[in-house]
């Protein structure tokens, strides 16, 4: 069992359906009713998810201030297990991933858990990237070389732009760079990860010389980033549209007026960014108010928005209505378009109802975190 959980609840009925549940997924658990407990554990085993019975009280309260404080567990996942009259919205706002509902449901507890274990999973391939303008040289099967730049790095993967040339999909490349102040050159091989409107490509590593590593690993020390040897994910670049409607989708949390609850927020947005995931959705857009489909690609996707790919994109500010349909899920949620490219298409932020679509969401991306696609079914 690579995945381990904290379970801090004092409900023991509650308490023991997520732990079997969470055994039957095969992760291992630590349970304790007591929070003091909890806070002892928190600083001396790592956890990667955190399920705390959040009663909107002190001891709730001082719990999430020592994770965020939490040198092991400040980036864990939180689940958090609220009244079913509860509004969860404040618990969201304080970092929580996925919110379950007393009284537990066998079938919504499961079906939440692994979702919450697939995004562990993702999440953990994470890697901390380093900014960087080298030019590198790349070469595939089937085409010319490419001369393009590297605007970050990782030990694991890094990220090119090639706005005139959009790299095959799981195709195999080449590289052959040098870094900043570095006279020998790193050469390897890698695979396409991940791709957007915009040109971008994520490049995850795959074989690479130890003679190549050490200069990468040396050069990330040199500037502060620390090798792990990890795959990358796409980079919180502001050029990216699907990422500037992630941040502005973002709770206002600096505005709050209790000072200790802001900054309890505050810690929980900087601990943990948006995932965004490549994908190939088949979908239907309708500008709010009418019931005209225009039918699209959903290309990039997060918890808090999505790029919409259509040659006539809907003019900025507009609200819209995204209509997804699997062989798994149905989801439909609101938007409203943040950014527009004539031809391409725009993207949207999500716009939540209530914490159930928030949670639909959250499903779609567990699924897309355990595949690389999933194929459209129009009905």
């Amino acid at each position: 069992m690579d995945l381990r959980a904290l379970v801090v609840c004092p409900d023991q009925d509650s308490a023991s359906l997520l732990m079997l549940i969470l055994s039957e997924l095969g992760m291992a658990a630590e349970h304790t009713p007591s929070i003091s407990c909890g806070v002892e554990l928190l600083d001396s085993q790592r956890f990667d998810a955190i399920v705390l019975d959040y009663r909107a009280d002190q001891t709730s309260a001082e719990f999430l201030t020592r994770l965020r404080q939490s040198a092991k567990n400040r980036a864990s996942m939180l689940i958090a297990v609220v009244d079913g009259d509860f509004n969860a919205r404040p618990v969201f706002g304080l970092g929580a991933n996925f919110v379950l509902y007393r009284p537990l449901s066998s079938e919504r507890t499961r079906i939440s858990l692994r979702a919450a274990r697939s995004l562990m999973r993702r999440e953990r391939r994470r890697a901390p990237r380093t900014p960087v303008s080298s030019t590198v040289n790349v070469a595939y099967p089937g085409a010319p070389e490419l001369n393009t730049v590297l605007t970050d790095l990782s030990e694991g993967g890094t990220s090119i732009h090639t706005a005139n040339r959009r790299l095959p999909p799981a195709c195999k490349v080449y590289f052959e760079f040098a870094l900043p102040d570095q006279q020998q050159r790193v050469r390897l091989s890698g695979e396409v990860a991940w791709q957007d409107a915009s040109g971008r490509t994520g490049i995850r590593f795959l074989d690479v010389p130890q003679s190549s590593r050490r200069l990468m690993q040396t050069w990330l020390q040199q500037n502060n980033a620390p090798a792990t040897g990890l795959p990358a994910q796409p980079p919180a670049s502001k050029s990216s549209a699907t990422q500037s409607f992630a941040a502005e989708s973002r709770p206002r949390r600096e505005k709050r007026p209790d000072s200790k609850d802001a900054t309890l927020v505050s810690n929980a947005g900087n601990r943990r960014g948006e995932q965004r995931f490549a994908c190939k959705l088949g979908a239907e857009v309708y500008s709010l108010g009418t019931n005209v489909p225009n039918r699209c690609i959903l290309s990039d996707i997060s918890e808090g928005g999505c790029y919409v790919e259509m040659p006539s994109p809907l003019s900025r500010q507009s609200g819209v209505e995204i209509l997804v349909r699997t062989a798994d899920t149905k989801l439909r949620i609101r938007g409203q378009v943040l950014a527009t490219h004539p031809g391409f298409g725009m993207g949207v932020r999500f716009m939540f109802q209530d914490s159930v679509e928030r949670e639909e969401v959250l499903r779609l991306l567990a699924v897309l975190a355990t595949g690389p696609s999933l194929d459209e079914h129009h009905r």
